[in-house]
């Protein structure tokens, strides 16, 4: 059962409402969100609360999650589903409140627009740093997301601070520099030009913008999710197409997107991948959805998005060779749906010596692209896979198998790689 609460910024507060979800009957966890004070600079006045779950990963990943105008901190961790997949998969999340306009994350001063030019990202990005000090965090895994005024935030952090986030999610926000000033930031629906859509800018000009926060920043950038309703009252869907046109111009990719599904029901999804096969822009629309992301299962689809959702980075094994009389044998079975799929992967060692530490390779025949996998880690470049074994399952014995699998996603065609190889042996099928 589930409860929606929605809270309507006040007319002297900025654009937006905050929408949450309540997700009944989930078990407390006996890590608590804390309150954190003197984390460092301060220019946007914000507080910030964290949450480190009892299984915390040994150099866990960070996640910094963002409430909308009228919101607080402890709010969104109440009312998203961060906090649970935190206690899952074992990252920090850091959940700021913001003090402006209502309650508004600061996307529109001009302080706001610019790498280390204050107000609420400096704020943010104090956070980060002390997180990272006191807790061990992994500098290689960090990552931002938001809902309305948390997801202009996400945009503006993804802008300012690329080299610090790997990826970020943002529900219902709006492209990076879209509020040009804070007059243009305002309660009224349909009164922003921002909010409602109304500014025009070539995808050039909206990529500007977001290079124009880093002058001179040649390095990578950090993948882009973002998640709309289509019958948004608030911050209208047509804001979505321009931070779509905005992203990819950043990553210099085609409007077209190299792939279309629908992952669940009413959940549209446009996915922009470079030469590579890489995802560097993921589009959600949700279709009869309002001014009320996220939802139930949106959060985890972010950190699956992230690659969170692998737990934490196996432990050092043996380096995967060939042996003397090696051999292997594969069982490959796919369940396949609307674009989507799962499978189950087992490994016989057919050869008279232990294998110790393993990895499987093989090719796709089409698009087909792994999101989340167990009992392994997945690395993918293109149509290349290689599964690696973790660290409880790095032997096999001779005449002894192990397994794995995976979930993914494909257009046109799943069809079954033709060949798999252990640690380089190509092994028989079936």
């Amino acid at each position: 059962m589930k409860r929606l609460t929605v809270v309507l910024a006040s007319a002297g507060a900025a654009v937006l409402y905050v929408a949450t979800i309540l997700v009944a009957g989930q078990p407390a966890a006996a890590a608590t969100l804390t309150e954190v004070t003197g984390f460092g600079a301060n220019p946007g006045n914000l507080r910030m609360h964290l949450y480190v779950p009892d299984n915390v990963q040994p150099s866990p990943a960070i996640v910094l999650a963002m409430h909308g105008c009228g919101g607080s901190g402890p709010g969104f961790y109440s009312g998203s589903e961060f906090r649970s997949l935190a206690d899952q998969y074992g990252f920090i999340v850091i959940y700021p409140s913001a003090s402006k306009k209502g309650n508004c994350f600061d996307s529109w001063s001009a302080a706001s627009q610019v790498r280390d030019g204050g107000s609420d990202p400096v704020s943010l990005m104090s956070m980060i740093t002390y997180t990272r000090q006191r807790h061990n965090g992994d500098a290689n895994r960090v990552y931002v997301t938001g809902t309305s005024a948390g997801g202009m935030e996400t945009d503006i952090m993804l802008g300012n601070y690329p080299d610090v986030f790997k990826a970020g999610a943002a529900f219902m926000g709006v492209s990076f520099g879209c509020f040009a000033s804070e007059a243009d930031y305002i309660p009224s629906p349909g009164a922003s030009n921002c909010a409602s859509g109304r500014i025009s800018k070539t995808p050039q000009q909206w990529g500007d913008l977001v290079r124009a926060a880093y002058p001179g920043y040649s390095g990578p950038r950090p993948r882009v999710q973002l998640w709309h309703g289509t019958t948004d009252n608030l911050v209208y869907y047509a804001t979505h197409q321009q931070a779509i046109d905005q992203w990819t111009n950043v990553f210099g990719l085609s409007q077209t997107p190299t792939g279309t599904d629908t992952p669940q029901p009413n959940w549209n999804r446009r996915r922009y991948a470079d030469g590579s096969g890489t995802v560097r822009v993921e589009a959600y629309s949700i279709q009869g959805a309002g001014h009320s992301l996220p939802m139930s299962g949106m959060a985890t689809a972010a950190i699956q998005f992230f690659g969170l959702t692998n737990g934490p980075s196996p432990s050092p094994s043996p380096s995967p060779s060939p042996s003397p009389g090696a051999g292997c044998r594969v069982t490959y079975l796919p369940n396949t749906w609307n674009n989507g799929f799962t499978a189950d992967v087992t490994v016989v060692n057919t050869g008279t010596t232990p294998v110790n530490g393993w990895t499987v390779t093989w090719t796709w025949p089409g698009d087909q692209r792994v999101t989340s996998a167990w009992n392994t880690t997945v690395t993918q470049s293109g149509s290349q896979v290689g599964a690696r074994n973790l660290s409880y399952n790095a032997t096999i014995a001779p005449q002894a198998r192990t397994g794995f699998g995976f979930q993914g996603t494909y257009s046109g065609a799943n069809s079954a790689p033709s060949e798999f190889a252990l640690n380089g042996t190509v092994c028989v099928i079936g």
